[in-house]
């Protein structure tokens, strides 16, 4: 024993402070901010496509690469994250506040991907890609609103993650959570072992699915200046000011769901004070601005929520809550990026339909994307898949998709200020309608 333990204390994980830490050639590409690697490959790609043309197309199995790793974890981030965020939930809580916060949460994504795609028809971004699309872009026959409906319950749930068919996989994701949430209190020992189980079994693939995700993005850079690249070399010059108007439809689509969305609610339908209520909104606005972080930005929005008088038991289940189930800044962005890559590849905007299928399939996913890396740019993938537009290597949906992904951090920063927004301001209306905020806290 004492042999062992001699052994083992000569063991000393931690490395003397004189010890210097060898750096290797590429560790320069690391140490760098990854926004900056990728808006520095999306204009070395814009770049080296319109100087080197044609010559630079060798270039497309990189971006090809890029798009491939991003297809590959689609399903199992749907499949763990919203299995994990469902039962996550306890059925303790579903009661009045819980479902009064979950309608609103999920009325009000419905709302922003409304406006994000009156945005897009709006300002009509396009990169004017619709010549090389007629070639390789396709359309589908958008199908009829109840068959829609019909198809988001699946018959099989095997055959429907294998056809990666999006909302049936959300349905059957957020079902299955639930039932573990059920299972996680049962009072049976042995059902209970098992709930709590199949939770660490999900959330375990979650987290291993994140370590994945922060692994591509590390390619990302390189994923972009090659999809870019290829875009610019085959289309020119053309393309560049459809991204300040893609930026520009983003923006103002935040802003108006902002005034009119929760300042209405606030304002009419609560009654309260906006002037009052930003005063304290805008803290976790302006961090979560910066820190483009909805997790982190929730001790801020608690203080906000304390301040404002909404009582603990409250805010502390519709705030953390509201960071995985409420994504209107990813709405509006995903309505927005839709028609842009719509009116590139096809030439023209959606249909009612089709506009139906987003907004069921944008609201469904919002669920799921808080706490992953890059989380609107991938959910923009199923997004783009239900409506046909499917981000296939070499398309013009990739690297319409690419040039999105270039500005990504920028549209990041406004979404995410918009997100925390809107859970303060859901909480706030519940709680007042419910007659449990301290009214004494907004006199001043």
């Amino acid at each position: 024993m004492g042999k062992q333990q001699n052994r083992g204390s000569n063991r000393n994980p931690h490395p003397p402070s004189n010890q210097t830490v060898t750096k290797h050639w590429y560790s320069w590409y690391f140490d760098c901010n990854l926004l900056y690697r990728i808006l520095i490959g999306l204009v070395l790609g814009v770049i080296l496509g319109l100087v080197f043309k044609d010559k630079i197309l060798w270039i497309a199995p990189l971006g090809d690469l890029f798009v491939r790793l991003l297809k590959m974890i689609m399903m199992p981030i749907i499949l763990s994250t919203l299995i994990v965020g469902a039962s996550s939930v306890s059925p303790a809580n579903l009661g009045k506040v819980s479902v009064r916060v979950i309608i609103f949460y999920l009325l009000t994504s419905a709302v922003a991907v409304s406006i994000g795609l009156l945005m897009g028809v709006f300002f009509r971004p396009m990169a004017e890609l619709s010549e090389v699309a007629e070639a390789v872009g396709r359309e589908v026959d958008a199908p009829s609103i109840t068959q829609i409906l019909l198809n988001i319950v699946p018959t099989s749930v095997a055959q429907v993650v294998v056809n990666e068919s999006i909302l049936a996989v959300i349905f059957f994701a957020l079902l299955f959570g639930i039932g573990i949430s059920y299972l996680r209190v049962s009072p049976n020992e042995r059902i209970k072992k098992g709930g709590e189980l199949l939770y660490t079994f999900f959330d375990g693939i979650a987290e291993v699915m994140m370590l994945v995700i922060k692994g591509i993005m590390q390619y990302a850079p390189i994923g972009v200046l090659a999809l870019v690249s290829v875009v610019f070399a085959s289309n020119g010059p053309k393309v560049i000011g459809s991204l300040g108007v893609v930026t520009a439809a983003c923006f103002i689509g935040y802003a108006l769901h902002i005034i009119l969305v929760y300042g209405g609610l606030v304002k009419f339908y609560a009654g309260l004070s906006l002037k009052r209520y930003f005063k304290d909104a805008k803290h976790p606005f302006i961090t979560a601005f910066v820190t483009r972080s909805s997790n982190g930005t929730l001790p801020v929005s608690m203080e906000a929520a304390h301040n404002l008088g909404i009582p603990k038991d409250i805010y502390s289940f519709s705030l953390p809550l509201g960071a995985t189930l409420n994504m209107d800044g990813t709405a509006i962005y995903q309505g927005v990026c839709a028609v842009f890559i719509a009116l590139s590849v096809w030439g023209r905007s959606f249909t009612f339909s089709e506009m139906g299928i987003i907004v069921v399939t944008a609201t469904l996913a919002s669920i799921g994307t808080a706490g992953v890396p890059g989380a609107g740019a991938i959910m923009l993938l199923l997004v783009l898949d239900a409506v046909g537009l499917p981000v296939i290597s070499g398309s013009p949906v990739a690297g319409a998709y690419a040039m999105i992904l270039g500005i990504d951090a920028l549209l990041d920063m406004g979404r995410t200020a918009l997100n925390v927004t809107g859970d303060l301001s859901c909480t706030t209306v519940v709680a007042k309608k419910m007659g449990k905020i301290d009214l004494t806290k907004w006199k001043s």
